[in-house]
């Protein structure tokens, strides 16, 4: 029984949702976020800004121009948003050289 009417807190996404997640993002943003084309890399940035940016393409107004984003973070709740902020600002923003010309 809940005392007060007050509901459990939600359990903070496991590594494994996140990267689960994280993952629909890989096909415009590339994997890691770092993107290979013409969409914006969204490894590295700050998270503040990626969840600030991802809670306006879940609101009921999103930006204008915004095309595939609302639909894909519609359902998403806080606790996701902010962890795949988190993910993708823990990402450095380019790939370590031996990475890179593997």
């Amino acid at each position: 029984m809940i005392a007060s009417g007050l509901l459990p807190a939600a359990a903070e996404p496991s590594t494994f949702d996140v990267t689960v997640l994280a993952a629909t993002c890989a096909n415009c943003h590339g994997t890691d976020g770092r993107s290979p084309g013409s969409i914006p890399s969204i490894a590295g940035r700050p998270e503040t800004i990626l969840a600030a940016q991802l809670n306006a393409y879940r609101s009921d107004t999103p930006p204008a121009g915004t095309t595939i984003m609302n639909r894909l973070v519609k359902n998403f709740d806080d606790a996701q948003i902010e962890a795949l902020a988190r993910h993708f600002a823990s990402i450095k923003a380019t790939q370590p050289k031996e990475a890179a010309s593997k």
